[in-house]
């Protein structure tokens, strides 16, 4: 696979792990074994199995420590999750925090991207 298409498959994937935190948020939302509950549960299941499929695929193309460095993007997307979805406070620490993982990041693709 070209670079573009592991790191396309890559970001689908960890975009489509951060949406497990939605469906957990909504089932801890839901009475304990009611419908939603299970529903939203099987859902994250559902996710999970997906994602663990294109990580695998990932894996194959790319080394371990630069697909799992990506993985801090989650961070950012759950914060971004949590607040257009939930309403949850982003502070000026979460931000400068997320900002970190960012930079470090980048500074490791970049060193993958030269070879």
């Amino acid at each position: 696979m070209k670079k573009i298409r592991v790191y396309s498959l890559l970001y689908f994937a960890l975009i489509l792990y951060s949406m497990t935190s939605i469906a957990s948020k909504l089932a801890s939302n839901a009475p304990f074994l009611s419908f939603p509950y299970i529903f939203y549960l099987g859902l994250e299941f559902l996710i999970l199995a997906v994602y663990a499929v294109l990580w695998q695929m990932v894996l194959k193309e790319i080394p371990l420590f630069i697909a799992y460095a990506n993985k801090g993007m989650t961070i950012f997307l759950g914060m971004i999750i949590g607040y257009f979805m939930f309403g949850e406070k982003v502070t000026m620490f979460n931000i400068i925090g997320t900002g970190i993982i960012a930079v470090g990041i980048i500074t490791m693709m970049m060193e993958d991207l030269k070879r």
